[in-house]
């Protein structure tokens, strides 16, 4: 396990380290922003915040809380890091990598008294490629791999898995829809665990208001087709708010969202809070519009 986190870990290091080595930032005017040149900034900064395929750096730390439903008084605690890296690979195209750290804290079972398992989930990859210049409908494709580090034996795959990842995403005004989908299937590793065959789709809109605030809904829903008929989808509905702020002089967006899952198994939770901060880390040409 340690192996593939260091793999992985390492590669996204050095697409970060291009990505830096690239920024040129504007020059300094020393002039302060008017408010509507403030507002245009902040807009502008929390589209960025919620497009996956934006060419900006960011290192988000989402925090899910799921209870209720088949889970009964116990809860499931998850923290996922999802550092996001963009990198300029020729004139034309960006790819953006984004690597998923899961951490979880689960009961050991119903019977437990208390007692709880925690350590990393499989972790994932997703590499997306997407044209600079689209148009009105920005787009992008590529794969996804999943590696078998999850390091508690109750929810260990030991497969490798890969698949294909889309975007799509549309900014009219101050609104921001898209979708981003994939399906994931065994490709080697254990024979002795269910194999992997696993879908997902999060469909968003956000509106945004004045002052780096936005209405947002993210629902993920995901469909595992290993599970009995029945048994396979979970589909969750709900609403949130997202800001974002300066903390001293780093850019932040924080996220909090609740969703009910209309359709779940059997054993799934019925209700979840998803809670992020991300830091944002724009060039000083994409935080500050023009004059």
């Amino acid at each position: 396990m340690k192996k593939y986190l260091t793999l992985i870990l390492a590669f996204s290091f050095a697409l970060g380290t291009s990505v830096f080595a690239q920024e040129k930032p504007a020059a300094e005017t020393g002039a302060p922003l008017t408010p509507s040149e403030e507002q245009a900034r902040l807009m502008a900064l929390a589209k960025a915040s919620q497009n996956p395929l934006t060419d900006m750096v960011s290192i988000p730390v989402q925090f899910n809380f799921y209870t209720g439903g088949g889970l009964g008084d116990q809860t499931v605690r998850e923290t996922l890091l999802q550092p996001v890296l963009p990198l300029s690979i020729s004139p034309k195209w960006n790819l953006i990598a984004r690597t998923i750290v899961p951490y979880l804290n689960i009961p050991e079972s119903k019977q437990s008294n208390g007692n709880r398992l925690k350590g990393i989930g499989d972790i994932e990859e997703e590499l997306v490629f997407s044209p600079k210049h689209s148009g009105k409908i920005t787009w992008g494709v590529g794969p996804v791999l999943s590696f078998p580090t999850a390091t508690i034996n109750e929810i260990a795959t030991g497969q490798f898995a890969i698949g294909p990842t889309a975007a799509i995403i549309l900014m009219p005004g101050k609104w921001l829809f898209g979708a981003v989908a994939n399906n994931i299937w065994r490709m080697g590793g254990s024979d002795s665990t269910t194999a992997i065959n696993q879908f997902f789709v999060q469909p968003f809109i956000n509106y945004n208001l004045k002052g780096g605030w936005a209405i947002s809904t993210g629902p993920a829903i995901s469909a595992n087709w290993a599970a009995p008929v029945g048994q396979q989808w979970t589909v969750p509905i709900g609403i949130g708010f997202s800001k974002v702020t300066l903390v001293g002089a780093q850019h932040v967006s924080v996220i909090l969202q609740y969703y009910h899952n209309i359709v779940r198994p059997d054993n799934g939770a019925a209700d979840q809070v998803r809670m992020q901060v991300s830091l944002l880390l724009p060039s000083r040409a994409r935080a500050i519009p023009p004059k």
